[in-house]
């Protein structure tokens, strides 16, 4: 582990001030950054920790029924109090183990955008809205490819708003090692369309499945999916654990059974 200094603010105000020192950057739950870190693999002299920003956590329903969750709420607050949204509260409740769940934050998670993480697919098929301090930014403008987002230097996620779909589901296919997804999808079922999140298998990261979008708008079943061609293969991560062409195959089993499951 590089030597460094940690920054503990308080207030957003405090945080948005300590980032604008040189080499400066944002601490979330440090789940990924922390261990990238001690191996060697990023360095930086000043680590911003927001865990103790109160103003930017807790669950809440805005007037127009969207579930809002402060960017520094941790996983397991997200499991046990996104109740309003049960197939979000659901994902969050199978990020990596107790540990990851206790300190891993969604504001963290979604900036970080690793190509293989659970909320960007919650966020990106919700049509989720990710809100800084200083914009609003739609979840389809937010992923631009594997760990790239659209936030700018010294840019906080302070909260998401998730508007709640008719019916939803996440599954995945877990990597037992790691408890990523090898590959997961998303689909929320809206009263204009339907939204299919894949994670894990591309390797741009998160992605919106359109073909299976179209189908499932027409009709919302099993068949609708089997009766598509897999995603191209080309574009999927292929490594030890699965090729590109058995990741596009369990991106067509796994919306299967997100529509199956869907409630």
């Amino acid at each position: 582990m590089y030597n460094f200094e940690l920054v503990k603010p308080s207030t957003l105000q405090d945080a948005v001030a300590a980032l604008k020192s040189e080499d400066a950057q944002a601490l979330g739950g440090g789940q990924t950054l922390l261990p990238t870190m001690k191996a060697r693999l990023a360095m930086t002299e000043q680590l911003v920790a927001l865990s103790g920003i109160d103003e930017i956590k807790g669950i809440c329903t805005d007037d127009d029924g969207r579930i809002c969750i402060g960017g520094a709420t941790t996983h397991t607050a997200v499991a046990e109090g996104a109740t309003g949204y049960p197939a979000l509260a659901s994902l969050a409740a199978r990020i990596g183990d107790p540990a990851v769940r206790n300190r891993g934050t969604i504001g963290g998670s979604l900036a970080n955008n690793d190509p293989s993480a659970c909320y960007p697919a919650g966020a990106l098929a919700s049509n989720a809205t990710i809100v800084t301090n200083v914009r609003e930014i739609d979840a389809d403008d937010f992923f631009q490819g594997m760990f790239e987002t659209a936030l700018d230097e010294g840019e906080i996620i302070t909260e998401v708003k998730f508007p709640v779909p008719e019916k939803a589901a996440y599954e995945k296919f877990i990597q037992p090692a790691s408890r990523f997804p090898l590959v997961a999808v998303f689909v929320a079922k809206f009263s204009d369309g339907v939204r299919v999140a894949v994670t894990g298998a591309a390797s741009d990261g998160v992605f919106r499945w359109s073909e299976a979008e179209e189908a499932l708008s027409s009709d919302f079943s099993e068949d609708a999916v089997r009766g598509l061609t897999a995603p191209d293969a080309g574009g999927m991560i292929s490594d030890l654990h699965g090729d590109g062409a058995y990741r596009a195959h369990l991106v067509k089993v796994m919306t299967a059974r997100a529509v199956k499951a869907a409630v």
